[in-house]
């Protein structure tokens, strides 16, 4: 099927001559269950404002295969801007003050004593959730060595910076985003001391124009290390939230990072069990395939709220797959995000 709808089109021409194949601008094709969707990646953003109609037309077109059920096109473009001249991952400077960037009321952290929770997944959806609720939000991308939102929110252009010392952070979703996978060459690991880590946190919270936000989300890596360090004593933090499933193992490495934020003296504003069930979209019945409510105990033994308790969903993972996080859109998951940022709106948190 997908070479089927990359024949049709490279039936389309652009402005300039070629095609859309031709051409190398379709990106992230997918076909799952009859849902097709893709990217049209324009070389200039003059261009992608003539390609509207032509994107719309590849909708329609696509949407007549047989076997097809739904099309989804995105049109986006690379900047046209000169990409930053600093050096990324130096060493820290010393600074006598913290590392809250001017403009920014609050700033949340959301970790995970481990890995494989769904926490990035957990950071992108709450940015647009909170986004689409009417507020101002940034997503700072502080897992260095696994950077995961430039994918997940659907962005891969390098930054700009046009003086060569701040940074012009991307916007994707109606969120403020900066991430190091943005900088560097994604096919690369990140093989850094911790200074160097510190050096990388320090500039994009101190270096990049975040403008004015209501509330800066920071996604932490897994664990109880260096990142996490610094920016509890640095940045100022008004609080974390802990992500986790509700297997024991999970909660093992969640009890370390909520024994951490007490540790470094940061504020718990609540846990979020993710995973939380599994709805089988063919006969309604309900599987816990993780575990029941081992989240939501292990809130109530702290003290702390739990803020949500989010299932396991396909269209969750397709969205994060595709660069279009399911709060973006409409359905029962969207729906849980905006409960979710509601619920954190109401309470005070942002």
């Amino acid at each position: 099927m997908q070479e089927k709808i990359r024949k049709l089109l490279a039936t389309f021409e652009i402005p300039g001559g070629g095609d859309l194949v031709s051409r190398d601008l379709i990106r992230a094709l997918s076909v799952e269950g009859g849902i097709v969707r893709y990217v049209i990646e324009a070389p200039t953003p003059e261009i992608a404002r003539q390609m509207e109609p032509l994107r719309a037309a590849t909708e329609r077109a696509v949407a007549s295969l047989e076997g097809v059920r739904e099309v989804h096109a995105v049109l986006t473009a690379h900047e046209a801007k000169a990409p930053p001249s600093l050096k990324i991952g130096g060493h820290p400077k010393a600074q006598a003050g913290p590392m809250k960037p001017a403009g920014v009321k609050r700033i949340i952290a959301i970790g995970s004593g481990k890995g494989g929770v769904g926490k990035s997944t957990v950071s992108s959806n709450l940015a647009v959730a909170l986004a689409r609720a009417g507020k101002k939000v940034g997503l700072l991308d502080a897992d260095i060595y696994g950077p995961s939102q430039p994918r997940m929110m659907g962005v891969s252009q390098r930054p700009a910076s046009p003086d060569g010392k701040t940074i012009e952070p991307l916007v994707a979703h109606g969120v403020t985003l900066m991430s190091i996978g943005l900088m560097l060459d994604p096919a690369k690991a990140v093989v850094w001391r911790g200074p160097m880590l510190m050096g990388a946190l320090q500039q994009m919270l101190g270096q990049v124009a975040w403008g004015e936000l209501d509330v800066l989300l920071v996604d932490l890596p897994p664990g109880t290390g260096d990142v996490q360090l610094t920016l509890c004593q640095k940045s100022e933090l008004s609080g974390a939230i802990v992500v986790s499933t509700p297997q024991d193992v999970a909660l093992l490495d969640a009890r370390k990072a909520v024994d951490m934020f007490h540790t470094l003296k940061t504020p718990i504003l609540g846990m979020i069990e993710n995973m939380s069930l599994f709805h089988c979209p063919s006969c309604g019945f309900e599987a816990h395939i993780f575990g029941h409510g081992g989240a939501a105990k292990e809130a109530q033994d702290m003290g702390v709220p739990l803020l949500a308790q989010l299932p396991i969903d396909l269209d969750t993972r397709l969205g994060g797959d595709n660069g279009t996080p399911v709060a973006a859109g409409e359905g029962p998951m969207a729906a849980a995000y905006g409960q979710l940022a509601q619920g954190m709106i109401r309470g005070g948190l942002v």
